[in-house]
């Protein structure tokens, strides 16, 4: 049975995959990149002078403007239809509510004192000092498909609202946050003026803390912040805190609250249009987050006086230059497909910039076959490429060949417990249904090894291969050409959790 399975697979990757001899392949201009281009690249992108490339700040927006040129520079136009102030660019804006650290304060209940920064942590809101009636009420969510109300028979106007962290089903980190706003916007939708929810999530405290109390960007939905009311999590998990909040009548809480303001950083959009008559109609899309963590504390790792910054040559200066090198191949000679090429923002903060690109794509996601991504933490194997999803995502036999070319091995899904597909800009076009692997330097476990400069000040260009580094890009423009070259679209496999999206999108 395992006989007849591999000799089918290998009967369809025959079929799908384009045939170029020899000597048609070497003249193709990915094989012709230099490892001083690549180089280049990476040395300016990874440079100190750019300050860690943090999401609306400076050296965020230096990378953006070099990205953009060089797209300028290869031959490779604005996306068709992305305009701003009614010229066509290569930005595609995205919009940032930036907060400041979190603030003094204390909430008071009884004899409980707690303290913010310590005790609580504000995750949103301007400053309050009230004594005030509190209200339980539950998990604070409203579901009228599923009967749930959990404000039924209570009267919150002008009170603060007592919550639990999650679901009744989960208390996963991921449900925290993603229904934390939801949960928000309920109590001040009642006439709320505040809201204490109790942190349970199964992660110490203190990492809660040192990942939400500091400065933190957020999607702006619109050109103003939103109206909002002060928003504390509690650590839950400390009894006397719990007990007390929900026995308690009346609760003192007192905050300086969280500034905000606008910022603005963009995605960074290119467009080669295919070659073929009728497919050129349908594109691939590629993608690497170029931002970064920043310098200093912004960066939340250890650093000296004498070097402060977080360079992320490896995260993810490294993908970009992926990007970089397929829009010089790919402009110079199109594959039968088009190519849309976009460097996003903010995926240190929340794959904040893909998120923000799946809602308002610049060309119709159901247009597009698949997508290639590209990002990493590190690598210790160059002899291959790490691909999350390859054999997920229809394109093995595309991928291997394009690795096989430039003397690279593949291995798929290494360290399956960390669930990586799903932490990469690649989830937010695979949620909706684009098959959509990452293309990771090499790397067979997420070790110590690969750790050591992951976040890290020591992630500067002087540690990369450029040997690795020129292979591995010429490998991601390979791929990307047989694929774009293909004649029936890659689809996701068979009771994958996507491959629902997929036939939506597709209508299949």
């Amino acid at each position: 049975m395992r006989k007849f399975i591999i000799g089918a697979l290998f009967l369809g990757c025959v079929a799908v995959t384009p045939t170029y001899s020899q000597k048609k392949t070497n003249s193709l201009p990915e094989f012709q990149i230099k490892k001083a281009d690549t180089e280049a690249h990476m040395r300016f992108l990874a440079a100190d002078e750019l300050l860690g490339r943090r999401t609306g700040e400076q050296g965020n927006l230096v990378a953006a403007r070099y990205i953009a040129e060089q797209f300028r520079k290869l031959g490779v136009v604005p996306v068709p239809g992305n305009a701003e102030t009614n010229n066509a660019t290569y930005f595609q804006r995205v919009p940032f509510e930036k907060m400041s650290s979190n603030g003094v304060g204390v909430i008071t209940a009884d004899a409980e004192i707690m303290k913010s920064g310590e005790d609580w942590i504000l995750m949103s809101g301007g400053p309050l000092e009230v004594t005030t009636p509190i209200v339980y009420a539950s998990f604070g969510l409203e579901d009228a498909a599923k009967n749930l109300d959990d404000y039924k028979g209570l009267d919150v106007k002008g009170k603060v609202v007592l919550v639990e962290s999650g679901t009744t089903e989960t208390q996963t980190p991921r449900e925290i946050i993603n229904t934390s706003n939801e949960k928000r916007k309920i109590a001040m939708d009642k006439g709320a003026i505040a809201v204490i929810e109790l942190f349970n999530a199964p992660i110490p405290w203190n990492i809660v803390v040192k990942n939400f109390a500091t400065e933190k960007l957020s999607l702006l939905e619109g050109d103003s912040a939103a109206k909002t009311i002060p928003h504390a999590w509690v650590n839950g998990k400390e009894a006397k805190y719990a007990r007390a909040l929900r026995a308690v009548k009346e609760v003192e809480f007192k905050t300086e609250g969280r500034k905000s303001q606008i910022v603005r950083s963009y995605n960074v959009a290119g467009y080669i249009p295919g070659t073929d008559p009728k497919l050129k109609e349908e594109y691939v899309l590629l993608s690497a987050h170029y931002d970064h963590i920043g310098i200093g504390k912004q960066g939340g790792q250890p650093y000296t006086p004498e070097d402060s910054i977080f360079n992320g040559a490896r995260d993810n200066a490294f993908g970009t230059v992926a990007l970089l090198t397929a829009a010089e191949a790919l402009a110079k000679n199109p594959p039968k497909r088009s190519v849309v090429i976009v460097a996003l923002t903010g995926e240190e903060i929340g794959l904040l910039g893909s998120k923000y690109y799946a809602a308002h794509p610049l060309l119709p996601l159901n247009k597009c076959i698949f997508n290639i991504n590209s990002d990493g933490a590190g690598y210790n194997d160059t002899t291959i490429v790490s691909v999350m999803g390859l054999d997920r995502t229809g394109a093995r036999a595309e991928i291997e060949t394009a690795c096989k070319a430039f003397g690279l091995g593949i291995f798929a899904d290494p360290s399956p417990e960390q669930g990586l597909f799903d932490r990469s800009d690649n989830v937010n076009f695979a949620k909706e249904g684009i098959p959509a692997p990452t293309f990771t330097p090499g790397f067979k476990d997420f070790n110590a090894d690969i750790m050591k400069n992951y976040h890290q000040v020591s992630d500067n260009p002087e540690t990369i291969d450029f040997n690795y580094l020129l292979k591995f890009s010429q490998a991601y423009t390979y791929a990307t050409r047989l694929i774009a070259d293909r004649k029936v679209a890659p689809q996701w496999s068979a009771g994958d959790k996507y491959e629902a999206a997929g036939k939506k999108l597709y209508g299949k």
